[in-house]
């Protein structure tokens, strides 16, 4: 039976375009905000929604999204209230698929067994787990794949072909290229270097293949589009809900539709491209 995620990649595939994933952080900048977003990021255009987990110490994440961490946290998120609102997602929404992506320290905490059980009960599709490389795959990426939930791997600028195979190795759902060294937000992709590597990857699988960590605008996720199979949009979302709030972090009545207004341009931008690998 195919997953959610591999049936929407094969949508938007015969559609000949990318898929738009849509990064937010639950909780961020509260609990009811946040889950009045995720409902409403599918129909502003959102292919896929990645959920980032807020932690305290996230490593790979810029100063937007480790912002939008703190003010989850600061507002009472923990990682049984994220499945919480995912499982309250799945009630109006049984199509979208619903990706969380974070940290292992959460997980651990919460139990391995226990949180691969409630996550599958709570409708989610796959993982992100940007600190565990595949030499620790025993920790969670093996049990997660026993249970039915893809881990997706993270492939990046420094992974050569010597290290591809091993990154590839128990990798499903989709790739996730990371088109920049550095943190989240921290610069621009470059559209002819990405291209390049995701040609280079599909070399060495199948699996459709996302970019992210670089891709702000409409236009830069446009020129994403042309290769990938997937444009990765986050800080750009997040500082796009920041800059509603109120002096004290609350969310103001412009908070939703200033995140979905710009999803939907984004979503038009990727609409507009048709692959070069569809062609």
């Amino acid at each position: 039976m195919s997953t959610r995620i591999e049936t929407r990649f094969k949508a938007c595939a015969a559609e000949g375009r990318a898929a738009l994933v849509t990064f937010v952080t639950a909780g961020d900048p509260d609990f009811e905000t946040s889950l009045a977003l995720l409902k409403a990021l599918p129909a502003a255009g959102a292919d896929i929604i990645e959920f980032g987990v807020p932690f305290t110490d996230p490593m790979a994440d810029g100063p937007a999204i480790q912002a939008a961490g703190l003010r989850a946290l600061a507002a009472g998120q923990t990682l049984a209230k994220t499945l919480a609102m995912v499982k309250t997602f799945r009630e109006g929404d049984d199509t979208t698929p619903v990706v969380l992506m974070g940290y292992y320290n959460p997980v651990y905490v919460y139990g391995v067994e226990r949180f691969l059980n409630d996550a599958k009960a709570a409708g989610v599709d796959g993982l992100v787990v940007v600190d565990l490389p595949p030499e620790e795959d025993n920790e969670l990426c093996l049990p997660a794949l026993a249970a039915g939930l893809d881990f997706i791997r993270l492939a990046t600028p420094t992974t050569d072909d010597k290290r591809l195979p091993a990154v590839l190795a128990h990798t499903a759902g989709f790739v996730y290229y990371v088109s920049i060294t550095g943190i989240t937000g921290a610069a621009q992709a470059d559209p002819a270097a990405v291209g390049q590597a995701v040609t280079r990857i599909k070399r060495h699988t199948a699996l459709p293949v996302a970019v992210g960590f670089g891709v702000k605008t409409p236009e830069s996720a446009a020129a994403i589009a042309a290769n990938a199979d997937g444009v990765v949009v986050g800080s750009a979302l997040i500082d796009a809900l920041r800059a509603t709030l109120d002096a004290e972090d609350r969310a103001t009545p412009a908070t939703l539709p200033a995140v979905t207004d710009l999803v939907g341009r984004l979503a038009d931008a990727v609409r507009g491209v048709r692959r070069q690998a569809a062609e």
